[in-house]
């Protein structure tokens, strides 16, 4: 387990903590600059992150061929995803040109935090189909227990961003000084960089690389569940987003900087939560019922020890850790409120992320949807909502968080319990029916 969740944490690390790099670049350029990117990227993750069944739902699919000794098919899922990705990455980039302007100014408000968002963004959406070639690759990747290859991938293409990143945004060694638009041409050539590496390796793996429909078909099954638990997830984090904006430029900053620590530390938590998936689904695909429960538990406790020590590392640094980012004191001010809910909220995700990762491997996405729509609908939104109304700030925002985390928890312990999850066979699509 630990074999694939080391390489996997490098993997989902490596995103989170280009962000925060670009943030703390960025931030030197001011709040207003920092606004503006805060509420683009909170954008463009929204239109990548409503597709992470390219990634989740084909390392699902995979594991049960992989399991079951079926490797070639394996692969080929990747190849059908990555049709996927390009052709609805290709949607989004248009999709998103037409609209930059609109949702910006939904989001932020008139006035120039829109405009600068607006600006990163109709750069940085060209990264959207590379974006999503690579869940596709890191997807049938986990799924055939590879997750090194994927780690190289990703660290060659955030290693270009960073370069380009300093240097365009403050015009370093001679290069033209493009500020905040410098941030958006970095992240692109980083991700083309990834995508290039990941399609390369499908072309040496020697299966055939036609579309097929059908598989497409059934991955878009498995997707519709994710995308919907996804949507769930979005907007909440875009009401949030909106909400912290109107409370001005400090607070939408630190929301943004708090709430990228919590981006990290989730997808760190997912590693292990990987491991299970692709484990999980490796066992239903052989029938070992009884082994998948027993990794189902073990990953659990792993997960949340991990958790609690990463909540008392960042407790120990909350007077330290927000000024890596920014020197605004308004800023600062604004990330202490929030700071205490980030920390306290991690043992709970642990807990929730390793389960999610155990369900999704079994393929048991429709349960994960429903549980999450609740959750949001009864926990988050009402509360992010309430904040505004009721002018409760950044602190009403990351209690509706952390009612969320908890929802999620007891929803997902119940599900694990029951072992309805469990169901063997190597055709997921399968299982989905029977579930």
């Amino acid at each position: 387990m630990l074999g694939l969740a080391l390489p996997a944490l490098g993997v989902l690390a490596a995103e989170p903590l280009y962000i925060l790099l670009d943030i703390a670049i960025v931030g030197h350029l001011g709040a207003l600059a920092l606004a503006g990117l805060a509420v683009g990227g909170l954008v463009l993750a929204q239109v990548s992150t409503q597709l992470t069944f390219l990634s989740y739902g084909t390392t699902a699919r995979a594991a049960r061929m992989f399991g079951a000794g079926r490797g070639r098919d394996a692969v080929g899922e990747g190849v059908q995803a990555t049709w996927l990705a390009l052709a609805i990455g290709a949607v989004l980039v248009a999709v998103v040109q037409l609209t930059a302007g609109p949702i910006t100014r939904l989001i932020a408000g008139a006035g120039d935090i829109a405009g600068e968002a607006e600006r990163w963004l109709r750069i940085a959406v060209f990264g959207a189909p590379l974006i999503l070639v690579a869940m596709a690759g890191n997807g049938w990747m986990r799924g055939v227990q590879n997750t090194l290859r994927p780690l190289r991938f990703v660290l060659v293409g955030q290693l270009v961003s960073a370069v380009l990143c300093t240097a365009l945004v403050h015009g370093v060694a001679r290069a033209p000084r493009w500020e905040l638009a410098g941030s958006a041409v970095a992240n692109v050539a980083g991700q083309a960089t990834s995508a290039l590496l990941f399609v390369v390796a499908l072309l040496r793996a020697g299966v055939p690389l036609r579309p097929r429909p059908s598989v497409m078909r059934a991955q878009l099954v498995l997707g519709r569940d994710l995308i919907l638990r996804s949507l769930s997830f979005q907007a909440c984090f875009l009401s949030a987003a909106a909400v912290a904006s109107r409370f001005g430029a400090a607070s939408v900053a630190a929301h943004q900087v708090v709430l990228q620590l919590w981006n990290f530390v989730a997808l760190t938590l997912d590693s292990l939560a990987i491991a299970a998936q692709t484990l999980v689904g490796a066992a239903l695909g052989r029938g070992r019922v009884r082994g998948a429960h027993r990794l189902a538990w073990r990953v659990t406790r792993w997960s949340a020890v991990f958790a609690t020590a990463l909540a008392l590392a960042f407790a120990a640094g909350h007077a330290v850790v927000p000024t890596w980012f920014t020197g605004d004191d308004a800023v600062l001010e604004q990330a202490s409120v929030a700071w205490w809910f980030f920390v306290g909220i991690m043992p709970v995700a642990g807990v929730v992320f390793a389960l999610d990762g155990v369900l999704l491997g079994a393929g048991d996405a429709a349960y994960l949807r429903t549980a999450t729509l609740a959750c949001a609908l009864v926990g988050f939104l009402p509360l992010i909502w309430s904040s505004l109304v009721w002018d409760w700030g950044l602190a009403g925002i990351w209690t509706g968080l952390t009612v969320f985390m908890v929802l999620r928890m007891l929803a997902v312990l119940w599900r694990a319990a029951s072992g309805r999850w469990a169901i063997t066979g190597a055709d997921l699509q399968l299982q989905e029916t029977k579930g």
